[in-house]
């Protein structure tokens, strides 16, 4: 596992001797980060380790005394159950120039899958598929399974051109990478998208879940655990209900594991997430952010199919 750590903290960090590193872990993932602090104690002997109650939900902030300590180190790596990618927390530590790698809900199985990649090949896709999504203003997704909903992105930036390399000062991403994501214009997706390949907070779907969206906002869900995700996005307010995130996997080594950080980027799938989208272009913060999977979808931008029915077009 020692080679995969290195992996993370010397090609996409680009940790020096000179640099301070904080680790935030829980105690579900408490070994998984140990094996991080570790390994990053040869590199650098100012490395911090924080560990953290488990909260409900992905989103949620953590304690202001572990904000605050976010604010004073040069490298940050968030290994933690439930994300902190759409925190205030993790959004000042990045303005401040920390550069950050989240892994919410990682395995031993994602990182031996998908750590050791080709992230230069990886590159020259991730810019053409932010190419075309930069320049376009309006997304149709449609799946043989009945998803059919459309959104502006006029005016939006694609995330995810790093692909895995966060060595710029303020640079932020999980890992494993392999998406590009952009925040959908605040209430202007409509249609429906069924998730058949998993949701966060509930994993792997036996049965699709159904989402009906209204002028921006998820109006009505069925299916698998409809129940459940109904009462999650009730706990944080309407907002909870936003569109917030439209993504493309492009990871050939991922897989659908039920883990939503590993099947966000397997290839031939997108994702549609509900909440959060303020830490990358969206207006709305609200603390939660869940991921819905997507098997197989056909993708427009404008009049340009970058999608069929799963495969790349470009």
């Amino acid at each position: 596992m020692s080679k995969y750590a290195e992996i993370v903290l010397n090609k996409c960090l680009g940790l020096k001797n000179n640099e301070k590193l904080l680790i935030v872990t829980d105690s579900k993932l408490y070994d998984i980060a140990k094996m991080f602090f570790d390994e990053a104690k040869k590199i650098t002997n100012d490395v911090k380790f924080i560990k953290i109650p488990i909260p409900k939900v992905n989103g949620t902030e953590p304690s202001e005394d572990v904000a605050k300590e976010m604010l004073k180190y040069d490298v940050e790596l968030l290994i933690t159950s439930k994300s902190l990618s759409h925190t205030k927390a993790r959004k000042n530590a990045s303005d401040k120039g920390a550069r950050i790698v989240t892994m919410p809900g990682i395995t031993v199985g994602t990182i031996k899958r998908t750590i050791d990649i080709d992230y230069s090949k990886l590159e020259k896709v991730h810019k053409k598929i932010a190419d075309i999504m930069d320049k376009g203003e309006y997304v149709r997704i449609k799946t043989t399974l009945g998803t059919n909903i459309g959104f502006s992105i006029n005016g939006r930036e694609a995330f995810g051109r790093g692909s895995g390399l966060f060595t710029r000062k303020g640079a932020f991403g999980n890992l494993p990478t392999g998406e590009i994501f952009i925040a959908p214009v605040e209430g202007t997706a409509n249609g429906t998208f069924i998730a058949d390949a998993s949701f966060a907070g509930i994993g792997k779907l036996e049965r699709p879940i159904k989402i009906y969206v209204e002028n921006g906002y998820v109006v009505k869900i069925e299916g698998d655990k409809a129940e459940v995700l109904d009462e999650v996005l009730d706990s944080a307010g309407k907002e909870a209900r936003n569109i917030a995130e439209f993504g493309i996997g492009t990871n050939e080594n991922a897989k659908i594991t039920g883990n939503i950080l590993e099947d966000e980027k397997v290839i031939g799938t997108c994702h549609i997430a509900l909440g959060n989208n303020a830490g990358f272009g969206g207006k709305v913060n609200v603390q939660l952010h869940i991921d819905g999977i997507i098997k197989k979808p056909t993708i427009f931008v404008d009049n340009k199919k970058i999608l069929d029915d799963g495969r790349l077009l470009i």
